[in-house]
């Protein structure tokens, strides 16, 4: 992937986040604040007017100049939570002007655990991290198995989508969903939903 399909990748999230925008915040609205459809399409939305000043820089700062964007208009938890995201991606793929699947995988890898560490989360805990952990597991095994970036991607979509769909059946333990308790059960997490949205729209574009 080079940088100009890396714009692609970064204007099909947007779409993809501005498309489901009234999903997200209606899972939103059942375990948390009800906001996050809003706060995510304005992020990604301001990312896109930043992409025109990133148009000359590698790979790994223009996933920085993404986070940046995202921890300045993103409201609540998720602005800074994707915010290290797309900021500790870019730090693993920095002067990077290419990405095969190996620097995915360690750049997503990096990712990941900033969100881990930022959050003060793991796995289990219904939160974007049941989407993302499962991904960065299968993204893990199709790399290792010499699978193609496309492939490596589109096995990690897969698999955030199973995850997220998983958090239906998990008590919320973090965030706004945990005063809930058991009442959060039955209900999708808006965070894993909205990771396995951007793994579906990389896939897409590759």
């Amino acid at each position: 992937m080079d940088r100009e399909k890396l714009f692609d990748v970064i204007k099909a999230i947007a779409k993809e986040i501005e498309a489901e925008k009234e999903l997200l915040t209606d899972l939103d609205n059942a375990i948390g604040d009800g906001d996050h459809g809003i706060n995510m399409a304005r992020g990604f939305k301001a990312v896109l007017e930043k992409l025109p000043n990133l148009a000359e820089k590698d790979c790994g700062a223009v996933l920085k100049g993404v986070g940046m964007a995202l921890v300045s208009n993103v409201g609540g938890a998720s602005g800074p939570l994707y915010g290290t995201f797309f900021m500790k991606a870019g730090d693993a793929l920095k002067g990077k002007m290419e990405i095969n699947a190996a620097d995915f995988l360690a750049s997503f890898s990096s990712a990941v655990a900033g969100v881990k560490m930022r959050g003060k989360a793991t796995e289990g805990e219904k939160t974007m991290l049941d989407a993302l952990c499962p991904a960065e597991r299968a993204m893990e095994e199709a790399v290792e198995g010499g699978k193609s970036l496309k492939e490596a991607v589109s096995a990690a979509a897969d698999a955030a989508r199973k995850g997220s769909e998983s958090t239906k059946d998990i008590i919320a333990t973090k965030g706004r969903a945990s005063y809930l308790g058991e009442r959060s059960l039955g209900h999708r997490d808006p965070g894993a939903v909205s990771s396995s949205l951007i793994l579906l729209a990389i896939a897409n574009t590759l």
